[in-house]
């Protein structure tokens, strides 16, 4: 579908998870990416307590949006469109964004676009990097998913070729840190302490890289329980664990992995583009191993600066601006969050979708019959 020659203002919700975030995107230009995190919060409890993150979010919400427009020096009633993450993620803090991305929506007689987190983490590349190519092969890391997507179109088709059967790569890191007493979240203090070892000094196992295991499918719950009985082996004997060695070792099981995966299916499918998004792509030894790799195999390399590969507004934002863009269908009043949204839905249109799938994404005439006037005008 062709796109829209004018580019839309889009504000974007996100609270998936701990972080509130909140974006303002005008086309493939980012104009805000206020955050609003709750991490310390949960640091003591060594992970993401979803009741915490839930009130955190209501605290948050309104603040760090009134703080977004004002860094983009826009109104509220400039824009042509409020994006919000639908899923997947925890179930109340997903309700918190929608429930606010409606108010918001609603007030100022503007369509409502409920997005995908994992989609949006695709198109988030395009504030960095420009229009994604078509297809898009997506190698997708973070706490809850490690998956590889094939995306022919962002906006409405987006393939699941490989995905984690355990533990995320996130989820290893976390719970590698929490076991070597590095503290909570566990991908930043490793990648830290990684710099300063030495890579081979242990070779942990690669999950899920036999001949006969599935090509693109993930494993790292084996890598997590061998590194941990590692380092209860050395505890037991009364030696030093040397920490260094151990999150280098660890780090290079887990991104060699990815890496060796993502190459093969971007051969195996065609595909010359690699993008990178989730928060684990802020891993400094992933960026540079899939870098090498890429270009030995011919592979353009797109991966968004460190930032905008953690949960982000912007990345919502991108998404729903690409939305409006292609004239894609806007949310109905029914929309909810869903927890296990598939990646194959990159937006939940709602009831209305088969009447406005054509549209301009301005003109949706459920939105009207219910706010015709802007309450902030």
């Amino acid at each position: 579908m062709a796109r829209r020659t004018d580019e839309p203002l889009v504000l974007g919700i996100e609270t998936s998870c701990d972080e509130t975030g909140v974006g303002i995107v005008r086309g493939h230009t980012l104009l805000a990416d206020a955050v609003a995190s709750s991490v310390d919060e949960h640091a003591r409890f060594g992970g993401v307590v979803p009741e915490v993150a839930s009130r955190a979010h209501l605290e948050a919400m309104i603040p760090t949006i009134q703080r977004a427009l004002k860094d983009a020096g826009v109104a509220a009633s400039d824009l042509d469109g409020i994006a919000v993450t639908a899923g997947p993620g925890l179930a109340g803090a997903l309700l918190v964004g929608v429930s606010a991305a409606k108010a918001y929506a609603y007030a100022l007689g503007k369509p409502l676009y409920g997005v995908n987190h994992l989609a949006s983490h695709i198109c988030v590349d395009q504030l960095e990097h420009g229009a994604l190519p078509e297809p898009t092969m997506a190698l997708l890391v973070s706490g809850g998913h490690s998956s590889l997507l094939l995306a022919p179109d962002i906006t409405s088709d987006v393939r699941p070729l490989g995905s984690t059967i355990d533990d995320a790569a996130g989820e290893a890191f976390d719970k590698i840190a929490r076991v070597l007493n590095l503290g909570f979240p566990g991908g930043p203090v490793i990648d830290r302490y990684a710099r300063e070892g030495d890579p081979d000094a242990i070779r942990f196992p690669r999950g899920l890289t036999g001949p006969r295991d599935p090509a693109y499918d993930f494993s790292f719950s084996g890598l997590k329980t061998a590194v941990a009985r590692w380092i209860e082996a050395k505890r037991a004997a009364g030696e030093d664990v040397p920490v260094a060695d151990v999150a280098a070792s660890f780090q290079e099981a887990v991104v060699d992995v990815l890496t060796r995966k993502a190459v093969r299916a971007c051969k195996d499918e065609g595909v010359d583009h690699l993008m990178i998004g989730g928060g684990v792509a802020a891993n400094t030894r992933l960026r540079a191993m899939a870098q090498r790799r890429c270009e030995d195999a011919g592979i353009t390399l797109r991966v968004p600066r460190p930032k905008l590969c953690t949960d982000n507004g912007a990345m919502v934002a991108a998404l729903g601006a690409e939305m409006v863009a292609r004239g894609r269908a806007a949310s109905s009043w029914d929309l909810s969050a869903d927890s296990s949204l598939p990646v194959t839905d990159p937006h939940v249109p709602g009831v209305h979708a088969d009447d406005h799938e054509h549209g301009h994404g301005h003109d949706h005439d459920h939105f009207h019959e219910l706010s015709k006037d802007n309450l902030y005008s």
